[in-house]
C-alpha cells in the first residue's frame, strides 16, 4: 500500500479507539467474556445442569474445596452441588444471548419504524410517534414485569418482553437522526435523480444515521442484560433449567447471611464486569463517533 494513501474509515476509527487505554482493556475483557461464553460447553469443568454430574455431598463447598469425585471447585459450589465456575460460564452464555438477540430485534424494529416516520412525515409520523410516546410513558421494568406475568417464564418470553420495552427508544432516536438528514442536499439530489424511495432510504438516509445509532445499541445491550438479570432475580425471567447470571445471584441470595457469599458474589461480579465493559466500550464509541468532536 502506498504510504501516502489515506487510511480507510475503519482504520481511522480503530486508531481513534485504541488511543484510550481504558477502552482497549474493556474491549479485550469483553472479547474474553464473549469467547468464554461461546465456549462454555467445552471449557467448563462440569455441565452444571446435568443431574448425573451432580453430587449432593458437594453442596455449598467454599472456593478451592475438593469435590467428592475428585478435582476442586475453584469458585465453590451451590446448594445443589453445582460448580459455580461452570454455572457462571453457562449463565453468561444465556445472558449475552438474551441481550444480543433482544437488542438486535428491537434495533431492527425501531430502525424500520423510525425511518418510515421520518421519511413520510404527516399522519404516518404522528401515528408512530404517538405509539412511541405511549410505550415510553411506562417504566421499562414495570412493563417487562406485566408482560412476563402474562406470557410466563421462558427464554423466548423474556426476549419478546425486552424487545417490547426497547424498540421505542430506537425508533425515536432514528427518527430524530433521519429528520436532520432528510432535507440535506444529498437527499435532494437523490430525489432529483429519480431514485426510488427504497434506494433513497437504504443507500443514502440509513448510512448517515448509523454512527450515533451504534452507540445507542451498545448502551442498550448492557441495559438489556441488566434488565434480564433483574427479571430473573425476581423469579419472572428464565426458568431454573435455563439459568442466567441473574438467576444464579438469586439462588445464592438466601445464603448470604450464613456466610456462603460465593454463591451470589461471583455471578454478581461476572455480571458487573460484563456490564461495565460494555458501557466503557460504548463511552469510547460515543467519543469517536461524535460528529462535533474536534479531531
Amino acid at each position: 500500500m502506498n504510504a501516502d494513501q489515506p487510511d480507510s474509515p475503519a482504520r481511522r476509527l480503530w486508531h481513534a479507539y485504541t488511543e484510550s487505554r481504558t477502552a482497549v482493556v474493556s474491549l479485550v475483557l469483553l472479547s474474553m467474556l464473549v469467547a468464554l461464553a461461546l465456549l462454555a460447553p467445552w471449557v467448563s469443568p462440569q455441565n452444571p445442569y446435568d443431574l448425573l454430574q451432580l453430587d449432593i455431598l458437594d453442596a455449598k463447598l467454599p472456593p478451592g474445596e475438593a469435590a467428592a469425585a475428585g478435582g476442586r471447585f475453584l469458585l465453590g459450589s451451590d446448594e445443589q452441588g453445582r460448580d459455580m465456575l461452570s454455572g457462571i460460564l453457562h449463565g453468561l452464555r444465556i445472558s449475552l444471548l438474551v441481550g444480543v438477540v433482544s437488542s438486535g430485534a428491537a434495533l431492527g424494529l425501531g430502525l424500520l419504524l423510525g425511518l418510515v416516520a421520518a421519511y413520510f412525515r404527516g399522519w404516518v409520523d404522528g401515528l408512530v410517534m404517538r405509539v412511541v410516546d405511549l410505550q415510553l410513558s411506562f417504566p421499562a421494568i414495570l412493563l417487562a414485569l406485566i408482560l412476563l406475568a402474562i406470557f410466563g417464564q421462558g427464554l423466548d418470553k423474556v426476549i419478546i418482553a425486552l424487545v417490547a420495552i426497547q424498540w421505542a427508544l430506537y425508533a425515536r432516536t432514528v427518527r430524530s437522526l433521519a429528520l436532520v438528514e432528510r432535507d440535506k442536499e444529498y437527499m435532494e439530489a437523490a430525489r432529483v435523480l429519480g431514485l426510488s424511495r427504497t434506494r433513497q432510504v437504504l443507500n443514502h438516509l440509513l448510512p448517515n444515521c448509523l454512527p450515533p445509532l451504534i452507540v445507542v445499541a451498545t448502551v442498550q445491550l448492557a441495559h438489556a442484560i441488566s434488565l434480564e438479570a433483574t427479571l430473573s432475580f425476581f423469579g419472572l425471567g428464565l426458568p431454573i433449567t435455563e439459568p442466567s447470571l441473574g438467576l444464579l445471584i438469586a439462588n445464592g441470595f438466601n445464603h448470604l447471611m450464613s456466610g456462603r457469599y460465593w454463591i451470589s458474589f461471583y455471578p454478581g461480579l461476572a455480571l458487573l464486569i460484563t456490564i461495565v465493559s460494555i458501557n466503557l466500550v460504548a463511552d469510547r464509541l460515543r467519543e469517536i463517533l461524535n460528529p462535533r468532536q474536534v479531531k
